[in-house]
């Protein structure tokens, strides 16, 4: 298995990606201050939906072989109502003190995922290159470092380095069930920068990172929405994050007066971030994350609702979610954002 290594002498996409109609769209919220704006940015059509993100790292080093290798993952996921299969594809690291160890991208990339596309929310830092078919980021080291202390996530530049270094060399594939490949390539298809000397002695050097095929998609199709982003950002639970993400994009008609509802399997399926061995382990886990949604004012309340079958045995548990007022007007500005975005005046 090749190891992840970032290209040197950084090249800068064409004047004309960092001005295109699709781009300036996204990176136009719909707010009443820049305060506001600066909380924002964009959750992306289908791929904040797949569970790429979803192995600790005890996970890890209990599944690392003696030599410091992980097997390629296989997880199944339902999207609007459709079967996907995703197999992920291990980076391989240089770690200090020598040797390899391989790594799957874990909630640290996440975060480092999400910084870089609230980045590319600015101008002239996002670009979009519509002939190429490539979407991406300009940034420096300084900068996404300040982004990420902004937020909750202090890192050092050694810290950030090796999560760049995993979602360039990790690989994920996501097809159909009949097999046939949708996606194959990397987290981040490309990443370019100068040396590693240079960056240790120059943290505001460039970089540039291309961002996932279906994130291009996403911003050539207008098919992104408006979320909160730094309140995502400052959960602690790393399964609240994925689940205000899925709300944000996929519940429009967010009303006090019209629930949302879900499930434990289907959380468990679609998440990937839960597989305890004792179901009520799962629940508890579920249920801290709508806790933190409630404390940040995201859900007014839920309510479990218990499936059972012969016997009176619990086969699935069920949550009512009603949003709060706070969420509901969230979710109305994402909806005028995006009408906008798709019929402009």
């Amino acid at each position: 298995m090749p190891k992840s290594k970032i290209a040197n002498n950084a090249t800068s996409p064409p004047v004309s990606a960092f001005n295109s109609p699709q781009l300036s769209l996204f990176q136009t919220f719909l707010c009443n201050s820049d305060d506001e704006r600066d909380r924002l940015s964009n959750t992306i059509e289908l791929w904040d939906s797949i569970p790429k993100y979803a192995t600790t790292q005890q996970a890890m080093n209990q599944a690392r072989t003696k030599e410091g290798l992980l097997p390629r993952l296989e997880k199944t996921f339902i999207y609007k109502k459709r079967e996907y299969k995703v197999r992920i594809s291990p980076a391989i690291i240089d770690v200090e003190g020598g040797g390899d160890k391989a790594f799957y991208p874990s909630g640290n990339e996440e975060i480092v995922e999400d910084a870089l596309r609230k980045i590319a929310a600015e101008q002239q830092k996002g670009f979009f290159d519509k002939p190429e078919f490539k979407s991406g980021v300009v940034f420096s080291l300084s900068l996404l470092r300040r982004e990420l202390k902004k937020r909750g996530h202090a890192r050092s530049y050694q810290e950030i380095i090796r999560s760049l270094n995993i979602l360039v060399g990790s690989h994920i594939e996501i097809s159909l069930p009949d097999g046939k490949g949708f996606a194959k390539t990397s987290y981040l298809p490309s990443l370019a920068t100068v040396s590693r000397s240079d960056w240790m002695k120059d943290p505001d050097a460039r970089w540039v990172a291309h961002f996932h095929p279906l994130v291009t998609q996403s911003i050539d199709a207008l098919s992104y929405r408006q979320y909160n982003y730094h309140l995502v950002m400052s959960y602690t639970n790393q399964l609240a994050r994925w689940l205000h993400k899925i709300l944000a994009h996929n519940y429009v008609n967010a009303s006090i007066l019209v629930s949302y509802t879900l499930s434990l399997a289907s959380v468990r399926r679609d998440s990937g971030l839960l597989g305890s061995k004792r179901n009520n382990d799962d629940l508890r886990k579920l249920e801290a994350a709508l806790n933190e949604l409630k404390e940040h004012r995201v859900l007014l309340d839920h309510v479990r609702r218990d499936e059972r079958e012969a016997r009176n045995k619990i086969v699935d548990i069920h949550f009512d979610l009603t949003p709060h007022p706070d969420f509901v007007r969230e979710i109305k500005a994402a909806n005028k954002r995006q009408q906008s975005v798709k019929n402009p005046a």
